[in-house]
């Protein structure tokens, strides 16, 4: 039976002011889904926090919604300064309120000189480093309009149906870029001084609840760690939310860095909860609740943070993204059916930045609410799913909970696949959290699994509908010596089959050369899940004196164990299929532990002096003990020949359907898409 002893911090109702009471401790923190600014985003919109609702959430907070046309994020428009918008929202907050006893607030967002248009505007006009654009500096005058337009906002917000707004007012944006110095060089009453440079974010506050009653939640997103230089310190941190509490806001919710940090904030290489500590330190110093953020994806971290006194409630967006009921699992304390965020980003941050609608890697039907149903099936088929990989996991599962009697084949002794590898890398140990909850999902569906050998075309041929997903072959180029025993496969390197050298060169320079690399350098390293190592590694500090957080002397130098060279034979930059909002940070890794990087290479021959290469026609031979392959991947699809003739239907997904580079999000949706059509 459901208790809220499981996590009892977790499900102690949360009183603001103005006699709001919320549920328990669980906030569904804002993220953009790219669905704002479509023509049928708000009924998408409703039915993805809806479900949110259902799931156990107390507090949902929108992706972000600009106040006026200058704040706008990009080129389309997600605004919330007109009747029209408010009409529009409607349907979200209504969809909210009969899902449960959520309350959902309206995030109102004003880009600053992070806006990708050509109207940007900030207080003064210095260029950010992530975009090409400079900003127009505010007048004083348009800075009391922009104040009246975040007021308007709020108050629209209301008639639509929402219980509250956030005031979004960290992560770099329009209010962080008044408050920091390097940012505001203003000369006038909203400049200067560090009570000037606050003064535009006290008077939104003081306004809007003037505005809007006590009744009416105001979250304040104050940047408890901003990781730039020229941040805030964290004595003035603590002086601002002293301040904006007094202002009126009801909740304090924690950001951390600027986007344009050099420091990870949200990716895998971050440990779960990493800044608690950062958002512990205002707590102390406040008496309006406060919400911690960041990596806190699974119940167990997010109890420990308020259990230790860091944080009144928890905001879990992504962890949300990954499973609409994670609260309600939480509470009834059943912990293996959580499919945990593993922080790839795939899926949700780098759809956005390219201008697709957000999804999950792991719970493809995030975002695909009105398009993706699994309904029962009208007849009940025997599937035979071949491949336990990412693929074949989710294919299985979803199948199976349809209602179809589904054998799983995987010729390995574990179920995983491209998995059990990824959760080898520095950073990626999150791919084991969802190899266990397909597992676990797979047993309480009644798959049959037939581990430990290989799936026959006759045993095949008895099915009703056979799923291939068989993965893929690493590629063995042709170069002469590819034979040499020097010569390993990037398989043998992460299983620890092979022993690696102290010279190594790495052919190919995709997602996989990259991780191969990263294995090598941290394999023995820092531990993963210390936030204290992870700060050193990092450069970050946690005085209450340092600008921005920032230690002094930046972020460290590596110090490898060992020289890596890697190889590629096209001539574009290195890294360019890496994750867009993650790639950054392996680039980072290697390039602080010197790793050598050669590209337009023709490789001419391996032998006992190591591998012979040739740039724009000069050769030369790198010295190399352990040269690994990482060239690229061959579909695996022995099996559908035999199949195909008179057979069962047959169906490709995942890497038997197309290799290139490892793409765990292409295959669990194209599993989860066939499961839902078979």
């Amino acid at each position: 039976m459901p208790s809220d002893n499981n996590y009892p911090h977790l499900f102690q109702p949360l009183a603001l002011r103005g006699g709001v009471t919320l549920a328990n401790r669980f906030m569904m923190g804002s993220m953009h889904t790219g669905l704002e600014a479509r023509p049928d985003g708000m009924p998408r919109l409703a039915a993805f926090y809806a479900e949110r609702a259902r799931g156990g959430a107390a507090l949902i907070v929108t992706g972000g919604f600009a106040p006026n046309d200058a704040g706008e994020l990009g080129p389309h428009r997600a605004q919330m300064s007109t009747a029209e918008d408010a009409e529009r929202h409607k349907v979200i907050p209504a969809a909210v309120h009969a899902a449960g006893d959520a309350r959902i607030v309206l995030q109102i967002l004003h880009s600053g000189r992070y806006g990708y248009h050509d109207r940007i505007v900030a207080p003064s006009p210095i260029k950010a480093a992530i975009n090409p654009n400079t900003p127009r500096e505010l007048t004083a005058a348009e800075v009391e309009q922009t104040i009246e337009d975040y007021v308007r906002a709020a108050r629209l917000a209301q008639s639509a149906g929402y219980d509250g707004v956030e005031i979004m007012a960290s992560e770099g944006y329009l209010i962080n870029e008044f408050i920091a110095q390097q940012t505001n060089q203003r000369d006038d009453v909203w400049g200067g001084s560090f009570e000037n440079r606050i003064r535009f974010p006290l008077e939104i506050v003081r306004r809007t609840r003037a505005a809007t009653g006590e009744a009416f939640i105001i979250v304040y997103r104050i940047s408890v760690l901003d990781l730039v230089e020229g941040g805030l310190t964290g004595e003035e941190i603590v002086t601002l939310a002293q301040a904006v509490e007094a202002a009126g806001a009801s909740l304090l919710n924690s950001g951390i860095g600027w986007h344009e940090a050099r420091i990870p904030t949200i990716a895998q290489a971050v440990p779960r909860g990493a800044f608690a500590w950062a958002t512990g330190r205002v707590k102390a110093a406040v008496n309006i609740p406060i919400v911690a953020s960041n990596r806190i994806n699974a119940p167990e971290i997010a109890e420990d943070i308020l259990a230790r006194g860091d944080a009144d409630m928890v905001s879990l967006a992504r962890a949300m993204l990954a499973d609409e009921a994670f609260a309600n699992k939480a509470r009834a304390g059943d912990r293996a059916a959580i499919n945990i965020c593993i922080a790839c980003n795939q899926a949700c941050l780098d759809h956005y930045f390219i201008g697709q609608s957000v999804s999950c890697v792991v719970n493809p039907r995030a975002g695909r609410e009105t398009r993706l149903a699994f309904v029962p099936a009208a007849r009940r088929k025997s599937i035979a799913v071949v491949g336990g990989g990412p693929a074949g996991l989710s294919c299985a599962a979803i199948a199976a909970e349809r209602g179809h009697a589904v054998t799983l084949y995987e010729q390995a002794d574990e179920l995983g696949g491209q998995f059990n590898l990824a959760r080898k890398i520095p950073g990626k140990s999150e791919f084991a959290e969802s190899v266990a909850y397909y597992a676990e999902r797979l047993k309480r569906a009644g798959v049959k699994l037939k581990l430990g050998g290989k799936a026959e075309a006759a045993e095949l041929a008895g099915y009703d509908e056979v799923v291939l997903a068989t993965g893929i072959e690493p590629r063995r180029p042709a170069i002469p010596g590819i034979e040499h025993p020097k010569v390993v496969g990037y398989v043998d390197v992460l299983s620890g089959r092979a022993q690696v050298g102290r010279n190594v060169v790495i052919i190919g320079a995709g997602g996989i050369g990259f991780d191969v690399a990263v294995y090598l350098l941290e394999k023995d390293g820092r531990s993963p899940l210390e936030s204290a190592a992870f700060n050193a590694h990092w450069g970050i500090q946690d005085d209450l004196k340092t600008a921005g957080g920032l230690a002094p002397g930046g972020i460290p130098p590596g110090h490898p164990g060992l020289r890596i060279t890697m190889l590629k034979r096209s001539s574009g930059p290195f890294g360019a299929t890496l994750g867009r909002t993650t790639g950054w940070v392996h680039r980072a890794e290697l390039a602080r532990n010197g790793v050598k990087m050669v590209k337009g290479v023709e490789y001419r021959r391996i032998d006992d002096a190591g591998i012979t290469i040739a740039v724009d026609g000069a050769e030369q031979t790198l010295a190399a003990d352990t040269i690994i392959l990482c060239a690229g991947q061959d579909p695996r699809r022995e099996l559908a020949a035999g199949l195909q003739a008179g057979g069962p239907p047959v169906h490709l997904i995942g890497g038997a359907k197309e290799a290139g580079e490892l793409d765990a999000k292409r295959a669990m949706l194209e599993g989860a898409q066939l499961a839902a059509a078979l």
